[in-house]
């Protein structure tokens, strides 16, 4: 009959063997459960991290959505705590902040890779609907990216006020905007319109320009300017301002 102490070594030595084929060849030949149990096993001594793994993969269907869970939904897994967790928590919040400061400072509208590659981190995937604010200096290199809204987005959830308040304190000279589809889908919907609409209209009252409204999902990226959407909008600001000129 095997001993607790016997398991205890048992999972020290399987968890030490993990960490040396990561420093050996990063996560190349790792299954998707083994980084998980990897992450559980950096604050948990003496203990076989492997079934708690498995039982994270199953509940949130795959390696994403267990790095996408909140902290309290990962402490109802069997064998999972707030102490065992912490890598699993640290790992997403490093990732995001790495992702950031790839961005920062940098001319997102010349160059979009970064860009893009960072919207789908922080919001691509998610299961619910984010809208996010990048905000730009005279060059257009980013000052500041950050969260204005969260939920089902209908033209009446983003409001311009708040979205010029956060615009005017980061001393922004442009905007560009980004939310996800959790469906997949990435065509705009007759919210996404009025809301894009309702911005450009509202920032360049205050002599901010919006370059940009981006929607992200698991089908690709759909792009406001590259589909002549901003343009349309400022065009139509454009004639409204020489409708007043000419009164």
């Amino acid at each position: 009959m095997m001993t607790r102490e016997t398991r205890e070594n048992r999972g020290e030595g399987h968890r030490k063997r993990l960490r040396e084929k990561f420093l050996a060849s990063g996560l190349a030949g790792f299954h998707d459960y083994e980084v998980i149990e990897l992450l559980l096993s950096l604050n948990t001594p003496r203990k076989d991290c492997k079934p708690s793994a498995k039982l994270l993969m199953k509940q949130f269907k795959n390696f994403q959505g267990v790095l996408e869970a909140r902290a309290e939904d990962l402490c109802r897994v069997e064998g999972v705590g707030r102490a065992n967790s912490l890598g699993i928590l640290l790992i997403k919040a490093v990732a995001d902040r790495y992702r950031t400061s790839r961005i920062i400072f940098r001319d997102v509208v010349k160059n979009s890779e970064d860009l893009v590659a960072y919207l789908n981190q922080i919001i691509g995937y998610k299961a619910k609907e984010h809208f996010v604010g990048i905000f730009l200096d005279a060059k257009n290199r980013v000052l500041a990216s950050e969260i204005l809204a969260s939920g089902s987005l209908t033209s009446s959830s983003v409001y311009p006020r708040e979205v010029i308040i956060h615009a005017l304190g980061h001393k922004a000279a442009a905007v560009i905007f980004a939310h996800n589809h959790p469906s997949g889908d990435i065509s705009p919907s007759s919210s996404d319109l009025q809301i894009t609409k309702k911005l450009v209209f509202a920032l360049n009252n205050v002599g901010i320009m919006v370059h940009e409204h981006i929607i992200t999902g698991s089908q690709g990226i759909f792009s406001f300017a590259q589909k002549g959407l901003i343009s349309k909008f400022n065009s139509e600001i454009q004639k409204i301002n020489d409708q007043i000129n000419e009164e």
